[in-house]
């Protein structure tokens, strides 16, 4: 959902994910910042945004969020 909402984004937009691992990981937890002022302040957002929903469900992954499509 959050990479659908990054790619319909007119404006500055990021989408950040935790890195996935067929063999240990069970799922991902992604974020996503759109329409920013700039594509640095989407990065920043997304990441937010990830790493707040793995705050949220207490998930812990061999390693944190990070950016995987910028625009």
């Amino acid at each position: 959902m959050a990479y659908n909402a990054y790619v319909a984004a007119g404006g500055h937009s990021a989408y950040a994910t935790t890195p996935y691992a067929r063999i240990r990981s069970l799922y991902i937890i992604c974020g996503s910042g759109l329409n920013a002022p700039s594509q640095k302040a989407a990065e920043e957002r997304a990441m937010k945004s990830c790493e707040s929903a793995r705050s949220h469900y207490k998930v812990i992954t061999g390693a944190g969020c990070e950016v995987a499509a910028s625009k």
